[in-house]
């Protein structure tokens, strides 16, 4: 259940100020939320740690959607694949960051009832998005290394592009369905003013849990096996002698695009698994709401690391960084530069 830590809980009136006076999210409301009290100096540097992370994520994605699309050689299947996910992730640093920094610091929804409707539903399809991103990177390598000459043919720019766009279409219109109530009557749970409060069905909880985490990441765990096993095979012809040179210089880039998708695809789950446990362990996911925030947070923190794996492991991404911040992508026929 993708909830991103959707419920706000009110306090008890035991919460006071320094003057004795109740803490209201909104003091001129007697219905008014109450809200949690933090140190000055404590809530300072929360404000600045997700300020940071947020522009980091913003930047770093930037920097992919830049590279890619400005460099020709860069114009792959795989790589609009990577330009899409980066997109995604960008909307989260840029969207959903900051207003979950917001609700989890001021432990009061200040953004009013229009806002209650569409942030949930916007959070809700980026990462179902980012989900079916991924699927879509796994069947990318398992194609290019377990049957390389029909990949050519089947993933075209064209058609990688109709599948991402088809993607998004799907998710928009299923997670309208999930939260079509919601949008509808956004303050229809809310106990007192200040509060957003998203609640989902135990079944369509359960239906969401398989749609948008198992049955996605069991395809992604089958095809990266699959990919494995053909890494296996391959290394038994090389040490065999029974491949040819010239195949193995063609592999090689292939095994290591595998080897960095696998690390994100890795990362990715892990970041997301903590999030669901709780639907797989029938735990109520109102229940806590620091509770959440450390698990929505965990899995926003993987938009960030995306960019991070890529300076690591891809030379050509590191490449683009200085040419983009040398402005040299601003000279006359940059985008034919070989950045590979």
């Amino acid at each position: 259940m993708k909830d991103l830590g959707a419920e706000l809980h009110h306090f008890p009136p035991t919460l006071m100020n320094d003057s004795g006076g109740s803490l209201l999210c909104f003091p001129n409301l007697n219905t008014s939320c109450r809200r949690l009290q933090q140190p000055r100096s404590e809530s300072a540097l929360f404000h600045t740690l997700l300020t940071l992370i947020s522009l980091l994520t913003v930047m770093l994605n930037l920097l992919i959607i830049i590279s890619i699309a400005h460099f020709r050689q860069l114009h792959t299947p795989t790589n609009v694949l990577l330009l899409s996910l980066a997109v995604v992730d960008l909307l989260v640093g840029l969207l959903v960051m900051p207003i979950e920094g917001l609700r989890h610091l001021e432990t009061c929804w200040l953004l009013g009832r229009l806002m209650c409707a569409v942030t949930p539903y916007v959070s809700y399809c980026l990462i179902s998005a980012s989900l079916s991103h991924m699927v879509l990177i796994s069947v990318d390598r398992y194609v290019a290394i377990c049957d390389p000459l029909l990949y050519p043919t089947r993933f075209t720019l064209t058609n990688v592009k109709i599948c991402v766009c088809l993607c998004w279409l799907c998710y928009i219109f299923y997670n309208g369905l999930i939260l079509m109530e919601h949008m509808a009557r956004p303050d229809r749970f809310n106990s007192c003013h200040g509060e957003c409060v998203v609640i989902i069905s135990r079944v369509s909880g359960t239906v969401d849990l398989f749609v948008t985490f198992v049955a996605p990441c069991t395809v992604m765990v089958v095809l990266y096996f699959r990919v494995f096993l053909a890494a296996v095979s391959q290394m038994r012809l090389i040490y065999s002698q029974k491949a040819v040179k010239t195949s193995r210089t063609v592999k090689k880039s292939e095994w290591k695009a595998a080897r960095t998708l696998g690390i994100v695809i890795f990362v990715y789950v892990t970041c997301f698994c903590p999030y669901y446990y709780p639907s797989f362990a029938g735990v109520d996911l109102s229940s806590s709401l620091s509770y959440f925030a450390a698990l929505s947070w965990i899995l926003m923190l993987n938009s960030c690391m995306n960019p991070l794996i890529y300076a690591l492991f891809y030379p050509w991404f590191r490449k683009s960084i200085r040419f983009i911040f040398t402005l040299k992508i601003l000279q006359p026929n940059s985008r034919e530069v070989k950045i590979l």
